[in-house]
């Protein structure tokens, strides 16, 4: 069964579509309906449905403005109509299909399967994150595990050279040259770093400390094995003497 949300500024619209839809198929249950598009954000923020099905036309907010406001966008959005010109343009602002009111039976059959077709996809890749996540933490050998741009690295330590802040974002550079973006700041990304071999050794900085080649006591810097030369900061320096 298809948990749906309706979002319509009519309420005889909704009570239509609501009736529509159960009436038509035995597949979708209505959880909510809403006739006000700010109150129906806060619920969806909470309550991610299987599917919404969203009115386009809407007087302090239209449903293509409604879409780009969403938290969360990983259910599928079905926008109803009854004027087919919005047809191309729901397509490309993110909704699955839509629907021309008054809905056809063989239409809404059509909707239905592109909805599961879409949360199969997405529950299978959810699923399949879950094993390699939990893959990982069983392994004798574990490796560091980066969430980015909607994919999971799995890097041993040895990859990691060091990482660099960039204000709300850091950058691990890699011992094959590689760079990689993160959307976390420093503090996040020391946190997912092993403590053993990894240390903060400034504000802006966390060096690998098997990579180390060279440390300057008079300058205060270390030279990795990549020639990459790290400052140590003053409030980091008796620390990183201890460890090495």
């Amino acid at each position: 069964m298809l948990e749906a949300v309706l979002v319509d500024d009519e309420i005889k619209a909704l009570q239509s579509l609501s009736w529509e839809l159960t009436n038509f198929s035995d597949e979708i249950k209505v959880v909510a309906s809403f006739t006000d598009p700010i109150e129906a954000l806060k619920y969806l923020e909470q309550h991610p449905p299987d599917c919404l099905f969203l009115d386009i036309e809407m007087p302090t907010m239209d449903g293509f403005q409604f879409i780009q406001k969403l938290q969360n966008k990983e259910f599928p959005v079905v926008i109803t109509t009854a004027y087919n010109q919005y047809a191309i343009k729901a397509l490309k602002n993110e909704a699955i299909d839509y629907l021309l009111k008054p809905i056809d039976t063989d239409d809404l059959n059509d909707t239905i399967a592109k909805i599961k077709k879409f949360n199969n996809k997405n529950y299978t890749a959810e699923k399949l994150e879950k094993i390699l996540l939990k893959f990982n933490s069983d392994s004798l050998q574990k490796k560091i595990t980066i969430n980015t741009d909607g994919k999971l690295l799995f890097l041993q330590s040895d990859e990691i050279l060091f990482a660099e802040s960039d204000g709300n974002y850091s950058t691990l550079f890699l011992s094959d040259g590689q760079k990689i973006l993160l959307t976390k700041k420093l503090k996040e990304v020391n946190q997912i770093l092993p403590k053993d071999t990894f240390f903060r050794i400034h504000n802006s900085f966390i060096i690998n400390l098997n990579k180390i080649k060279e440390f300057l006591k008079t300058d205060g810097y270390v030279i990795l094995q990549s020639n990459h030369k790290i400052p140590v900061s003053r409030q980091k320096k008796s620390d990183f003497l201890d460890l090495i």
